[in-house]
């Protein structure tokens, strides 16, 4: 099946509308117009090829929210017209013990990604969801819940379950306290969710104008990290999470951990992080990380935040102006997550 969609021909060429090849539906199989697409710094790294694993050509997007279009004969839990969504993964082995346990971000096997992954089922690499349509497996997919504003639960299917495993895996809830870095496309998710979940949110932020906001968010408190009075006289906590998708000094954050306190990154940073082993070794500290979740957990995690009201924040732009977005999101120009919407696509011969 020809399809149109936005994708980046070669390293450093603009994206531009041209066709690529979905496949067939196989039995398990659903096809479903791309409504929206939200974009992720990973969709900026990959065609950035900041870590030399870009195979181009490419189509980037992997929080993908659509209408199902058409099913195949072993399909029994979607219908036409269902809104669904697809996010990072797309296809794992079923066998393995983290697959039968529901992380199949884990997969023995290694997992296919939405998009730049090797397509096991087609050859080539998978194309994202910059385009009409997508074709997915059933299993992969999710039921999107009729949220008021169907864009901005998009960056759900990757922020929101990057935030939410780590904290749901920590068992947060009423009587926790939480520490978040960074007040940005992650955090301020995180900072909805860790209060919905009960627990008492501190926010430490380099941007005074993000204070008020971090109120606005539900935050309970806000540290900035250029005042160091305040960050000297912040109470020690047992569990941080790291969200800063930028170089920073780790090791001052790992100095405000308690004794068998945790840091957690889920921040992906293009330059290593330099970690300072004393502020592990003293207060037998732990430093690790976590990245999305398995298909139950999304799930779960996209009901829990329609429950409470849970959706992203930040601009809706037409597939046309993707080449923007990702300029200004290289330059922080955000405020906090840019989607895509489908639609011109459409008016493409």
């Amino acid at each position: 099946m020809q399809v149109k969609a936005f994708w980046a021909q070669a390293l450093n060429e603009p994206m531009k509308p041209l066709e690529i090849t979905r496949r067939a539906l196989r039995p398990q199989d659903l096809a479903f117009e791309v409504l929206y697409c939200g974009i992720c710094h990973s969709d900026l790294h990959t065609i950035k090829n900041d870590r030399g694993t870009a195979v181009f050509p490419l189509v980037p997007g992997h929080e993908i929210v659509g209408r199902v279009t058409a099913i195949w004969d072993q399909v029994s839990d979607f219908k036409v017209g269902d809104l669904v969504g697809v996010g990072c993964i797309v296809e794992s082995c079923q066998h393995c013990q983290y697959c039968a346990e529901g992380e199949e971000q884990f997969c023995e096997k290694g997992v296919t990604f939405s998009f730049n992954s090797p397509d096991k089922v087609s050859g080539g690499m998978t194309y994202g969801g910059f385009s009409k349509t997508y074709v997915c497996e059933d299993k992969y997919v999710l039921h999107m819940p009729p949220f008021q504003n169907l864009a901005m639960a998009a960056p759900l299917l990757c922020a929101g379950i990057t935030v939410y495993s780590p904290l749901k895996h920590r068992q947060i809830g009423p009587g926790k306290k939480v520490w978040i870095l960074w007040i940005g496309g992650l955090g301020h998710l995180a900072i909805k969710i860790a209060k919905a979940m009960g627990a008492t949110v501190t926010v430490f932020t380099t941007s005074p104008e993000k204070l008020a906001d971090a109120q606005r968010l539900w935050a309970d408190s806000a540290v900035l990290t250029t005042d160091h009075t305040a960050l000297r006289a912040a109470p020690k906590q047992d569990f941080i999470l790291d969200t800063i998708s930028a170089t920073h000094n780790i090791n001052q954050y790992l100095s405000l951990l308690t004794p068998d306190g945790s840091l957690v990154m889920v921040g992906l940073p293009v330059e290593h992080l330099k970690v300072s082993v004393f502020n592990l070794v003293h207060g037998r500290r732990s430093f690790v990380g976590s990245n999305i979740g398995g298909i139950r957990e999304t799930q779960e995690m996209l009901d829990f935040c329609y429950q409470h009201n849970i959706l992203a924040e930040g601009e809706v732009l037409p597939i046309t102006q993707a080449n923007q977005a990702f300029e200004r999101l290289e330059k922080w120009d955000i405020h906090y997550r840019f989607v895509l919407d489908m639609q011109e696509l459409w008016k493409f011969k």
